[in-house]
């Protein structure tokens, strides 16, 4: 239900006051409003996804993620901030679809595009390629997209290292292509403002301020590199923990800073004590407490971790509802796009023949032309010989 400026403004002053009065009673904080429930955009098929998408397909699924993730986690406990990054770069450019998974081989791959998807964690990216071909191998080829694996595996990640469990939305289908590099930079900037911070969420259907600075909560956890937050070492000026991390870089931007520097490889509400101390790490962090439109869900967050914990679920969830069209029911392998062309179910075996005589004789199509020939179009609902064989 969306509430008036009014009502925000009282929220606000309540919230302030009974954190102060906390500070010396030690009053509970404030409970936060419910989420509002909003669609967006790219939300265009909500009503196949579910929790339980899979359920009786592969119902492993959940006991085999965890345990990789698991197994993952005791070898690199920042595992668990780059599947958080994948998860939130993937979804936020246009939809959860894994997209981003393919890699730097294929043409116009988002991995190429700077600063944004710059130094994601390796081992994450394979993490998922190799629960992938386990899942795969347990319950049928392309019995789960990349999409879904990525986001189950998210949730696990967040859980073992303390935060809640995320109700992850599955059903999502593969892309079979990059997103574009302007829909990549609407990912929010580690500069950023509050104000430029709202603007980017709204874009995806994050209309509440509560979703921004909850999902922020991320950075409870990872790193990030020092030209990342260079705009502050560069000026630290007065700051006394800026000059700190200026410090700690010493002009090399490619060092890496926790980004809580109390708890930095637990999924914990310190992060939120972080920005009140004045020890955000990046511009878009620290800017939440300067600006009164989010100051006050940080102070609630860092005085409630159990409110915290809830509204970032809740968010996240929110997320795994962001939808990609078209794609395939799931690549048989996360990095690469499938052998062949990846057409919809619901376009004939001809249609490809026809499509690319119509449009093309070129040689660099001949290849393609005499697989589809050859070896059948799986990706139809017949799964016939192309008629052009024939001679249709």
């Amino acid at each position: 239900m969306a509430r008036s400026g009014n009502n925000v403004v009282v929220h606000v002053l309540v919230a302030m006051v009974v954190l102060w009065d906390g500070a010396a009673a030690g009053a509970a904080a404030l409970p936060l409003p419910d989420l509002e429930t909003t669609t967006t955009m790219n939300d265009t098929v909500t009503g196949s996804l579910s929790a339980d998408f899979h359920l009786e397909s592969c119902p492993d699924l959940h006991s085999m993620v965890r345990s990789a993730v698991q197994a993952a986690r005791n070898q690199d406990v920042q595992i668990t901030a780059g599947l958080l990054r994948i998860f939130f770069h993937d979804c936020f450019p246009q939809g959860c679809d894994a997209s981003l998974l393919l890699d730097k081989t294929h043409p116009g791959s988002e991995q190429h595009v700077h600063p944004q998807n710059a130094g994601l964690n390796h081992k994450a990216l394979q993490l998922i390629e190799s629960i992938r071909d386990m899942v795969h191998r347990r319950c049928g080829e392309r019995s789960v997209s990349c999409a879904d694996i990525l986001a189950v595996a998210t949730s696990h990640a967040v859980n073992l290292a303390g935060g809640p469990f995320i109700n992850m939305q599955l059903g999502h289908r593969d892309s079979v292509d990059p997103a574009q590099p302007w829909q990549v930079q609407t990912l929010p900037a580690p500069t950023a403002d509050v104000t430029t911070l709202f603007n980017s969420f709204a874009g995806k259907g994050f209309v509440n301020a509560i979703d921004v600075v909850a999902l922020s909560g991320a950075h409870t956890v990872g790193k990030a590199r020092c030209s990342s937050f260079s705009d502050r070492t560069n000026n630290p000026n007065d700051d006394g923990f800026a000059r700190e991390l200026a410090a700690f870089c010493a002009g090399d931007g490619n060092r890496q800073h926790n980004l809580d520097v109390i708890t930095p490889d637990s999924f914990d509400n310190r992060y939120f004590a972080d920005l009140i101390n004045r020890k955000g790490v990046l511009t878009s962090d620290q800017a939440l407490t300067n600006d009164g439109r989010t100051a006050w869900i940080v102070n609630v967050f860092a005085h409630d971790q159990a409110n915290f914990f809830q509204k970032f679920a809740q968010a996240m969830e929110k997320m795994s509802r962001l939808t990609s069209p078209g794609g395939v029911k799931a690549r048989r392998n996360c990095f690469k796009r499938d052998a062949g062309v990846n057409i919809q179910t619901t376009v004939p075996a001809c249609g490809l023949c026809l499509m690319h005589i119509s449009t093309s004789r070129s040689k660099s199509l001949l290849p393609l032309y005499m697989w589809s020939v050859d070896r059948q179009i799986s990706n139809t609902t017949s799964g016939n010989v192309c008629p052009c064989l024939l001679g249709s």
